[in-house]
């Protein structure tokens, strides 16, 4: 199911927001409730050669929604519209290489208050910490926690 729930993420993204596919993103991994995607450096780069910023936030957004998508479509919750409502990043190196965007699960408890929300309400809220570092530096180069909302 990993690689497939991969090329089916890959797929939604480049179709359904084609910016995905300037970026030349690419959905590397979900497992053990993580997911992992690449942003590549040549067409993000900025003219410090570095990634650029609004590319590595919408990395982090990116990989934010990527998990919730996935996570949902495995407890086979269909139909919801997710939307980004707040975020937060800082930005505290430089990426001078492909980076790596990360999304890991929040606490089983947290998920099951989400799930139990949107059953009663049809909407909920959940704060998706993300981090982005480049592919030869596994140390944070960003920071980010986006609330994400999901409503029928």
């Amino acid at each position: 199911m990993t690689e497939a729930a991969c090329l089916h993420l890959q797929n939604v993204l480049h179709h359904d927001i084609p910016l995905t596919r300037e970026l030349g993103l690419q959905v590397l991994s979900w497992a053990d409730g993580s997911l992992r995607l690449r942003l590549p450096l040549a067409p993000n780069v900025n003219h410090k050669n570095t990634l650029f910023g609004g590319s590595l936030y919408c990395g982090a957004v990116l990989a934010g929604w990527g998990w919730l998508h996935l996570r949902l479509r495995e407890a086979g919750i269909e139909g919801g519209h997710i939307v980004i409502q707040q975020a937060h990043i800082t930005y505290p190196l430089p990426v001078r290489a492909d980076a790596i965007a990360c999304c890991d699960a929040p606490s089983d408890e947290l998920w099951q208050r989400f799930l139990h929300t949107y059953a009663k309400r049809g909407r909920a809220r959940l704060s998706l910490p993300t981090w982005l570092h480049g592919e030869d530096d596994p140390a944070p180069a960003v920071s980010f926690t986006g609330q994400y909302v999901l409503h029928r």
